[in-house]
């Protein structure tokens, strides 16, 4: 019979803090921080202990997320390689031609938004397309602020909720719900993706068509034309060669059943290997000794910046997984999982079952995401995840798979203004009206989502 003590409460204590402190748009670094340890006294009655435990946490948290922060940073360093060379000008310049509508326009943009960002995440795809294709978008005649939605939609939305290349996001969350091969979850995605996808997506092309319809687009007159300079050949040997490579990625991930770390180390792989080529290009061999160093280092840097706080409130929703609890708290209290010892004492004592689950599944995701940062949800939202699935009859997977599409839907930055700063500047748009705009059609879309969950979860 599981016993549910002070350790329990303290740690459900400190989750609900960090859940209003994410509602209240604060940074959950510190609480996060201060949890561990306060988890790590009461588990063990040692400050000495304690204070290890504080160390033990991040480490075991680290080495959950390296291989995410590796390929992150490594694709970020190629991105930025081949921003330098402007092989990505050339490499997206021939979609140009075909946007000649708002509706081609609003569609072409979105899918070339969610390309690039499935291979090199959405804010680096911001830069990488937004200054080459909004122009042509804008003369079209779609408004600025439904260029922004586009690529906000499909990129911050559709491609990193989904996350199928780099796997960052699945593999944060498997990693919570004590998966090792983010497949399976990705497998068990697919279905509500496409559901909260389709439904977002159709309710902001008719929200744009109607104001479209009602002429309130910006003047045309108004937008300049930028003057276009010549790619030059080694830019263009370099964006060819690096769409090539990453069409033979693609076919050797499906060729050889390719998954989880497997695929990543092809990808990464590729990745060092597209940065060194375009550094040799762009100067000579000599040169490219210290411009790749430069690379790597900002990749890392870009990576670390995304993934510090991410270690950090991984280490605390560990503590409730028993996967990592023992590896943290030892073989004493809370070794076991706290939160999966609470999912049992509730399964027990209180009447659960899949609609319930499902419900309150979603109610925290949207929570999670409402302070901005959706992957800082992720740990929680697998663990949740694994909790209730002991307790019910319902897959862990596909009910993880719910909460990570809608947590990072709403915190990957499609409804927080603060998050959809770098697309409003692209766009020249405020941040709230964007915002404005893509509430409505996420709010259906997560809708629909849940009800699908209800039908076949």
């Amino acid at each position: 019979m599981v016993q549910i003590g002070i350790l329990h409460y303290m740690y459900v204590s400190i989750i609900i803090v960090i859940l209003v402190m994410m509602i209240y748009k604060k940074d959950i670094v510190l609480p996060c921080l201060m949890g561990i340890g306060i988890i790590g006294f009461i588990a063990t009655g040692n400050i000495l202990n304690s204070v290890q435990i504080i160390y033990k946490a991040l480490v075991v948290s680290a080495r959950e997320f390296i291989e995410i922060i590796v390929i992150i940073s490594l694709i970020s360093a190629m991105s930025k390689s081949l921003r330098d060379i402007r092989a990505d000008e050339f490499m997206i310049k021939p979609m140009e031609k075909f946007m000649v509508s708002p509706t081609l326009s609003f569609f072409i943009l979105g899918f070339v938004m969610l390309a690039a960002s499935w291979l090199i995440w959405p804010t680096p795809a911001v830069a990488f397309i937004g200054t080459i294709m909004v122009p042509s978008a804008l003369k079209s005649g779609l408004p600025a602020i439904w260029v922004a939605a586009a690529l906000n939609l499909f990129g911050n939305g559709i491609a990193l909720s989904s996350d199928f290349f780099i796997q960052a996001a699945p593999s944060i969350t498997s990693k919570a719900l004590g998966l090792n091969n983010p497949f399976y979850l990705i497998r068990s995605s697919i279905l509500l993706w496409a559901v909260m996808s389709i439904s977002t997506i159709i309710s902001s092309f008719i929200m744009m068509k109607r104001d479209v319809k009602k002429s309130l687009q910006v003047s045309l007159e108004e937008h300049k034309e930028v003057k276009t300079i010549p790619v030059k050949m080694p830019a263009k040997i370099a964006a060819v060669i690096t769409t090539l490579m990453f069409i033979i990625d693609i076919f050797l991930i499906y060729k050889f059943k390719l998954k989880g770390s497997e695929a990543a180390s092809l990808i990464g792989g590729t990745a060092v290997i597209i940065t060194i080529m375009v550094s040799i290009i762009k100067y000579n061999f000599k040169s490219a000794l210290a411009e790749v160093a430069v690379s790597i280092k900002d990749g890392f840097i870009f990576g670390m910046k995304v993934f510090a706080p991410i270690i950090i409130i991984g280490a605390f929703f560990f503590l409730g997984s028993k996967e990592t609890a023992v590896e943290i708290l030892g073989t004493g209290p809370g070794s076991t999982g706290i939160l999966s010892d609470i999912g049992l004492y509730l399964s027990k004592n209180f009447p659960l079952n899949r609609i319930s689950v499902i419900a309150m599944q979603s109610f925290i995701s949207v929570l999670l995401g409402v302070g901005g940062s959706g992957f800082s949800g992720l740990p929680l939202i697998g663990t949740l995840a694994q909790v209730f699935s002991s307790t019910v009859n319902i897959n862990r997977e596909e009910l993880a798979a719910l909460g990570q599409v809608i947590t990072i839907w709403v915190g990957g930055g499609t409804i927080i203004p603060w998050s959809l700063v770098p697309i409003a500047a692209v766009c020249d748009v405020q941040p709230f009206e964007l915002a404005k705009r893509n509430i409505i059609p996420v709010v259906i879309g997560i809708t629909c989502t849940i009800i699908a969950a209800v039908i076949f979860l």
